[in-house]
C-alpha cells in the first residue's frame, strides 16, 4: 500500500513563487509537456526550479490523442532538454486514460519514499492556506521531521507567534482528522487564527517550546513586479476590500497591498504583483469570490483617470530586450533601433 501526496501547480511564470513551495515540499516532480505544444518558455523555468532542489523528475507526453499532436518531435525535444532516454519518457492522455497507471508506476518506482523520524524536532513547511469563515485559516502543510499532534502548542517561525493545534489531519479529497501527523505525511492544521496576516506560505512550523533557528530554508519576502491601484467602486466597500484581499493573500503569498488614499478616488490600496496575468486574476477572483467588482480596464497614464475606475497600472519595474537586434525598448512598444514589434513582452532577467 502506498500513499501518495500530488500538489498541482501552476505553470505561468508569474506564479514561479508558488510553484518553488510547492516544489520544496515534494521529493519529485511530473514534467508534463503537451505533445501539439512542445516544451514552453515556463516549462523551462520550472524545471530548473526542480533541478535546484535536487528533485527526480519524470518526464511525461501529454495529449497524445489530439490530431495536430507531434509526439516523436516533442520527445526528441524532451530528450534534448533533460538528457534522459526516450523510453523514459511516458506518453499519456488524460482524455482517453492511456499511460495514467504508468506514471503512479513510475511515481511509486522512481520518486524516493521521505525519511521517517518521529524522534527529530518537529519541521513543518506550510506550502498553502484557505479561509474558511467557520473555522478560521486552514494551513496545509507537508512535515520534514518529528510529528504534530492534536493540542500540541506550535509556533510560526517567520511571525514567531504560538498557537495550540485544534485540528490536524490529512487530505483525501476530504478532510480526515487524525490525532498526529508524521514525518513526510502532507496534512492540514486548524488553530482559530482568523488574522490572514499571521500566516504565510513558505513559513516553517516548530514546536512552542522551540527556540532554536529550525526554520526550512528558502522563505522570502515577495518581490512584485506590477503595481496597481485598487479601489471600491463605492467608498464605504473600503473595509469589506480590505477584508476580501487578506483572504486571498492567504493562498496567494505574492499578492502585496498597502493603504493608500486619491483625492479622486478615495482609500484604496497599493497593490504589488508578480506580472499582469497575475493583476488579471486578482481582479477576476476579486469579482467572482467577493462579489467586489473591479473594472478590468487599466491604464499608466496619470491623466483622463475615471472617478468611478478602481483600477490602473502605476508601474512595471522590468525591461524589455528586442529579440531581433538586442536594443533595450519599453515594454510593448516598437523598437527604435530595427522596427520589430510584438504583443508580447520579453523580460531581461538580468
Amino acid at each position: 500500500e502506498y500513499i501518495l501526496n500530488l500538489i498541482d501547480t501552476p505553470g505561468h511564470v508569474d506564479f514561479s513563487y508558488e510553484v518553488s513551495r510547492s516544489i520544496a515540499a515534494c521529493e519529485g516532480a511530473l514534467l508534463i509537456v503537451d505533445a501539439a505544444q512542445s516544451v514552453q518558455a515556463q516549462t523551462i523555468s520550472n524545471l530548473y526550479l526542480a533541478l535546484e532542489n535536487d528533485l527526480e523528475i519524470i518526464p511525461v507526453l501529454n495529449k497524445i490523442d489530439l490530431p495536430s499532436a507531434k509526439p516523436e518531435e516533442v520527445s526528441d525535444d524532451i530528450v534534448d532538454l533533460l538528457g534522459c532516454n526516450e523510453d523514459e519518457i511516458i506518453r499519456a492522455s488524460a482524455k482517453t486514460g492511456e499511460g495514467i497507471s504508468e506514471i503512479l508506476s513510475a511515481i511509486i518506482e522512481r520518486i524516493p519514499a521521505p525519511k521517517v523520524d518521529d524522534n527529530e524536532d518537529l519541521k513543518a513547511l506550510i506550502f498553502d492556506s484557505v479561509y474558511n469563515p467557520f473555522r478560521g485559516i486552514e494551513i496545509y502543510f507537508r512535515v520534514f521531521s518529528g510529528k504534530i499532534s492534536k493540542g500540541q502548542e506550535i509556533k510560526f517561525c517567520a511571525t514567531g507567534k504560538k498557537y495550540f493545534a485544534d485540528e490536524v489531519g490529512t487530505l483525501n479529497l476530504k478532510q480526515q482528522p487524525k490525532k498526529s501527523i508524521g514525518n513526510g505525511d502532507v496534512g492540514y492544521l486548524i488553530t482559530g487564527i482568523k488574522n490572514a496576516k499571521e500566516i504565510k506560505v513558505g513559513d516553517t512550523i516548530v514546536d512552542g517550546g522551540y527556540s532554536g533557528d529550525g526554520a526550512i530554508s528558502g522563505f522570502e519576502e515577495v518581490k512584485p513586479m506590477v503595481f496597481a491601484g485598487i479601489y471600491p467602486v463605492d467608498s464605504d466597500d473600503y473595509e469589506d476590500l480590505r477584508s476580501s484581499m487578506e483572504k486571498l493573500q492567504l493562498n496567494d503569498a505574492s499578492l502585496v497591498f498597502s493603504p493608500e488614499s486619491s483625492s479622486a478616488l478615495g482609500f484604496g490600496f497599493r497593490c504589488g504583483f508578480l506580472g499582469m496575468l497575475h493583476l488579471e486574476i486578482i481582479q477576476e477572483r476579486l469579482d467572482r469570490e467577493f462579489n467586489m467588482a473591479v473594472p478590468k480596464k487599466k491604464t499608466s497614464k496619470a491623466k483622463g483617470r475615471s472617478r468611478r475606475a478602481s483600477a490602473w497600472t502605476l508601474g512595471q519595474s522590468a525591461r524589455s530586450v528586442c529579440p531581433r537586434c538586442g536594443s533595450i525598448k519599453r515594454p510593448h512598444r516598437i523598437c527604435s533601433n530595427c522596427g520589430w514589434y510584438a504583443g508580447r513582452q520579453v523580460i531581461d532577467v538580468d
